[in-house]
């Protein structure tokens, strides 16, 4: 039996014990539910003319999407979730309007993976997780507005996710607006000649075919070929996440191949400089806006065009433009579009046998190393390895400021992602470059004067010399010098060379990539997009939608030989032709005609990107979101200039994609004007996770946490000795604690106290389950003050608190509050848990005044003690909306402060006195002590320096 159930715990008949909690608990969880109680009201048109709501301030208050998984919840799962109840209840209790409320984000991998070792739907499988899921967390008391909760995987929410990837399908991003505009738009700018079509011909001379591709150009969601991660073996493309180190799959240690696959793509980049600009106005965590800044990689530098014979020219973006005198070759990454067509059919006379790789042609050697490439990751390729690999292509392009040829290689040292795919080599000043131009014999040319004694001649050095404080030397031709200049004066002129003679020109690049948008899978939301016969996409009418996910035999991708590279995937819903090809009348005057539906699913996170507007209105039909509604909870105001959640917490590892992606969402609806908020979240708050100790054996494999014993400080599972180290909680590890259980054996609000009380909210922190029982001890003095445990009678009398008491009561209400709103729970509760303490030693019966106090400070911390203390304390409303006390500032402020009184820097009394004391009236008192007399000794005084009340230093003459 447990501490919690023994005889002595049990044995008066009304104490507050795990069984009483758990009636306690559900009793008025009940009610909540039947009565509303958490129910946000939304403005039903203009807030004047509903003045009760306008009174109130608003309070929108989110959690970061849970996904429902069939493991269930553990104890650390729910420590946002009760820090975010905590901070809803305490602002409902100080007059606001609150919205606080929780969904599932239910699409995904998880899901699918079982559904294909199971065979059973992933519908079935996700709705009971959410079931579950539900259950353990309306066990915890969240005061949440059910009648607003949804899954991503409802037609009803998903519709509104297709109907807004069609916004952003029929939007461009108008870069002298500086916002997008309606596709239409622009069409009616090609049509008028307002705007040239890019290879001169009319509009109209354009085919379907021809205007598709161009509109491609300028849309922000656009199908092009992309270069994916595609594991053969696995039958699907993976994201960068999904591939190890040395370039297999994460499941199934499959090679994972660099492939072109055609993809939906959003154009995140024309937002590049809007998304880092807004950040100055959101109240997010530094760390997190830093995270965001380095993603998006903003570099000022130039555009170079190195002409190449019978090609155009090949473009690169450099921040040193400065070093272009020393550029003596160039790389392409082995993926970029133009090295098949510069590659020629021979070697050129004269070239040295390392490039070659010793192949027969630039051909050869380019396909062979494109599949070697191709078998490597991203960060395999970005790894400081000491033999860098590469092949000449057997085409040169010219330098335009020195007139040379220099040749043109390709290595998987540059890749796509970043710039244009395309370097100028300067050897001399880059680490890399040094390291390949000495691997294939390639010149280097000193441009940059090394600030140290190697000299100029780099074939003598051993690395590259980098520096921005040094002078430029060796770069000079006919029309400009660089000789002598620092390098900021260098760039800005040759900058202005670059533009003048149209090789180049200033322009800013950023590391941001445009968002890859398709996946191979079943378990997503369908593209509202069919093809015609001509492989053109159309978007299908609102009026369509939604497009819901047909039912398909086999949830699994079909796999290949691992090894074969040139597969294609196959998607699931590929094999459902009925659902594929389609006659249909999109309404467009052309009829029905036939189509065929596109085959790949949205990613994971298209149904988090928008999902706190679906939170305000979820039951609308006819309209994302009513736009007063929107306004409401979410518009512009004071210290919002971009609008958003008031508060958002969430983990610190969605730094990047969720919070990036549904940035990005929300400033293409505000450009055209579906809502008033161009930021989703204008707070963010992460929370710290908790860890638990997992124990491993002699083997290295995880034991029942649950199960160890510690003897002398040594652990030991079935009588052997195991190693202990602090790490995640979770199934696998066998150290997973889950609420139910600590539900089962203390009561939610003894979970809920704890997790709050363990330490501050947004650092980590080990779980603890023995540590459990001192938040449990706290609620039953609590419940002891109050309730006699014989009778069940209140105890409380209609009397004046003596004073000592209403000091401790006041200074607990202004400290709780400030913590409360802080988001400091942890002190508060040590705050409630230091007045509970000095009621129980100040003995007899609680004054009422003082009572009814202490259960609204404890109402947002353990709800569903708080309510029942409040109903037998004679109230019939709910404690959820009743006022939180204000503290009187004549009871915080303390009655007297001790005062030191140093003579010759050395204390010399301690004095009692007022706070409110003036500095004449402490100098006399201090003066006059017997202590500090004696210690003058009738010596003179040269200076008495006063800090009152807390100190003062007397100087003798």
């Amino acid at each position: 039996m447990s501490e919690t159930n023994s005889a002595a715990d049990v044995a008066a008949p009304h104490r507050y014990t795990a069984a009483m909690a758990a009636d306690i608990e559900a009793r008025w969880q009940d009610f909540w539910d039947a009565e509303g109680t958490y129910e946000a009201p939304n403005p039903t048109g203009d807030l004047a003319g509903d003045p009760e709501l306008a009174a109130k301030p608003k309070k929108f208050i989110m959690d970061m999407f849970p996904y429902p998984s069939g493991a269930g919840l553990h104890v650390g799962h729910p420590l946002g979730y009760i820090a975010t109840d905590v901070f809803a209840r305490h602002q409902r209790m100080t007059g606001h309007n609150v919205l606080h409320t929780l969904g599932f984000d239910a699409f995904g991998l998880p899901a699918e993976q079982y559904a294909v070792q199971t065979g059973t739907h992933p519908r079935i499988s996700t709705e009971a997780n959410i079931e579950n899921m539900t259950a353990q967390l309306r066990r915890l008391g969240l005061g949440h507005d059910k009648r607003r909760s949804f899954a991503t995987i409802e037609s009803e929410y998903y519709k509104w996710t297709q109907w807004i990837f069609l916004q952003i399908f029929n939007s461009w991003y108008d870069t002298e607006a500086d916002r997008a505009r309606p596709i239409a738009e622009l069409v009616a700018q090609f049509e008028s000649g307002e705007r040239p079509v890019p290879d001169g011909r009319d509009w109209s001379a354009l085919s379907a075919a021809e205007r598709a591709d161009v509109l491609g150009d300028y849309r922000l969601a656009y199908a092009s070929d992309a270069p994916v991660n595609w594991s053969p073996g696995l039958g699907t493309v993976l994201a960068n996440e999904e591939v190890t180190a040395d370039g297999r799959s994460e499941r199934g240690n499959f090679p994972v191949f660099k492939a072109k696959l055609r993809q939906w793509n959003m154009r995140i980049t024309a937002y590049a400089d809007r998304l880092l600009n807004d950040l100055d106005g959101l109240d997010w965590p530094e760390a997190i806006k830093l995270q965001q800044r380095n993603w998006i990689g903003r570099s000022e530098g130039a555009r170079v065009d190195f002409p190449v014979d019978g090609a155009g020219s090949i473009t690169v973006f450099t921040t040193r433009q400065d070093t272009l005198f020393g550029a003596t070759y160039m790389v392409l990454a082995p993926e970029h579009e133009l090295v098949e067509a510069i590659t020629p059919a021979a070697w050129p006379e004269g070239t040295h046998p390392v490039w070659t790789g010793g192949h027969a042609t630039p051909a050869e050697a380019v396909t062979a190393y494109r599949k070697q490439a191709a078998a490597k990751s991203d960060v395999e390729r970005q790894a400081e390895a000491k033999d860098k690999t590469g092949v000449f292509t057997g085409a040169y392009a010219t330098n335009p400021v020195s007139g040379e040829q220099v040749p043109v290689f390709i290595a998987d040292y540059v890749l796509m992602g970043y710039g244009t795919g395309a370097i100028m080599a300067v050897p001399a000043h880059d680490a890399r470059d040094f390291a390949f131009a000495r691997a294939f014999e390639l010149p280097m040319r000193c441009v940059v004067e090394p600030s140290d004694d190697r000299g100029t001649d780099p074939s003598t050095w051993e690395d590259a010399f980098s520096s921005y404080e040094a002078k430029l030397v060796n770069s000079a031709n006919d029309e400009i010098s660089l000789d002598g200049l620092g390098v900021v004066d260098a760039k800005a002129r040759i900058t202005d060379w670059l533009k003048e003679h149209g090789v180049g020109e200033g322009t800013v690049n950023f590391r941001l990539r445009d968002w890859l948008f398709s996946r191979q899978r079943y378990w997503g939301e369908p593209f509202p997009i069919v093809y015609d016969e001509e492989g053109i996409a159309h978007p299908l009418p609102e009026s369509m939608l939604p497009l819901e996910l047909p039912e398909v035999d086999d949830y699994s991708p079909r796999t290949f030989d691992p090894d074969d590279a040139d597969t294609q995937p196959e998607t699931p819903l590929s094999r459902n032709a009925d659902w594929v090809n389609v006659t249909l009348d999109l309404g467009d005057g052309n009829g029905p005609k036939k189509y065929r539906r596109e085959t790949n699913t949205m990613p994971n996170w298209a149904g988090s990107c928008w999902y706190e507007l679906r939170y305000l209105d979820p039951n609308n039909s006819e309209k994302l979101v009513d736009p007063a509604i929107e306004q409401y909870w979410m518009g512009p105001r004071e210290g919002q200039p971009t609008g958003g959640v008031d508060l958002y917490v969430g983990g610190a590892e969605h730094a990047v994609l969720h919070l990036l992606y549904a940035r990005f969402w929300s400033k293409v609806l505000h450009d055209l004007g579906h809502v008033s908020s161009a930021e989703p979240f204008h707070k963010l708050y992460n929370q710290g996770m908790i860890q638990a100790f997992v124990y491993r054996d002699s083997r290295g494999i995880a034991v029942p946490a649950a199960e160890v014993e510690e003897r002398d400080g040594a652990y030991y599972y079935e009588g052997e000795k195991v190693s202990r180290v602090l790490g995640k909680m979770g199934k696998s590890l066998k150290n997973a604690v889950t609420p139910d259980e600590i539900c089962g054996e203390y009561g939610a609000d003894t979970l809920r106290l704890y997790e709050m009380a363990m330490g501050p909210l947004d650092v980590s922190r080990p779980w603890d389950t023995r540590a459990v029982v001192g938040q449990y001890r706290l609620l039953q003095r609590l419940w002891r003050n109050i309730v006699d445990e014989d009778s069940g009678e209140v105890t409380v009398v209609d009397t004046e608190p003596a004073e000592d008491t209403l000091r401790a009561l006041h200074k607990a209400i202004d400290g709780v509050g400030g913590d409360m709103a802080g988001m400091r729970f942890n002190t508060a509760i040590a705050k409630v848990t230091e007045l509970n303490n000095h009621l129980t030693k100040a003995g007899g019966p609680l004054p009422r005044s003082v009572a009814e106090a202490l259960v609204l400070l404890v109402a947002p911390l353990a709800p569903h003690i708080a309510e029942e203390l409040w109903r037998r304390l004679g109230h019939t409303e709910s404690v959820v909306h009743q006022d939180f006390p204000v503290a009187d500032p004549a009871y915080v402020v303390d009655e007297t402060v001790t005062c030191v009184v140093q003579v010759k820097g050395k204390v010399r009394a301690r004095l009692e006195i007022s706070p409110s004391i003036t500095d004449a009236e402490l100098e006399a008192l201090a003066l006059a002590d017997p202590a500090v007399v004696a210690a003058l000794d009738g010596a003179g005084i040269r200076k008495v320096i006063v800090r009152a009340p807390k100190l003062v230093n007397i100087v003798p003459a």
